[in-house]
């Protein structure tokens, strides 16, 4: 089975607090319409931090600062096998314009599973669930007040 190489972004509002991630609908394909973490694959000579960097560029027309690995995700789709390095980032200028996906989304930690994960990128939730902050703003809130629309 072919393997994919791929890198994604779990864009936060703040590496250091990560209230809220961004999440985008995949404009294409078969999984049209389900929700990932932006990235893509890696080329020739680019280590993932640099295929991050740049698959964003091309994507959502952002600048980020890329951190810590989350977690290396291993996932076998039914054509090929996907290997996908996942990291911690967060916006350093610019704004997230949909060049490609067909909708996004900031989801507090409350709101992860409100959408539709793509089967390896709901591997990663409970790294992530672990890994937010946790601000109890909900607290006379509908729960449609964690999911931010772009």
């Amino acid at each position: 089975m072919k393997t994919i190489k791929v890198v994604a972004a779990v864009i936060c509002d703040s590496l250091i607090e990560k209230n809220l991630i961004f999440a985008t609908a995949r404009g294409y394909g078969e999984f049209k319409g389900q929700w990932e973490f932006p990235g893509g694959k890696i080329e020739a000579g680019e280590t993932p931090q640099q295929a991050l960097v740049r698959e964003i560029q091309e994507e959502l027309e952002t600048k980020i600062r890329v951190g810590d690995r989350i977690e290396t995700i291993e996932y076998d789709y039914p054509s090929f096998h996907l290997s996908m390095d996942c990291f911690w980032c967060e916006m350093i200028e610019g704004e997230l314009k949909l060049l490609e996906a067909e909708d996004a989304k900031w989801l507090s930690k409350d709101a992860l599973y409100s959408v539709k994960w793509l089967p390896a990128d709901i591997m990663l939730m409970e790294q992530i669930e672990t890994q937010m902050s946790y601000n109890d703003l909900s607290e006379g809130r509908d729960a449609d007040d964690n999911i931010h629309d772009c």
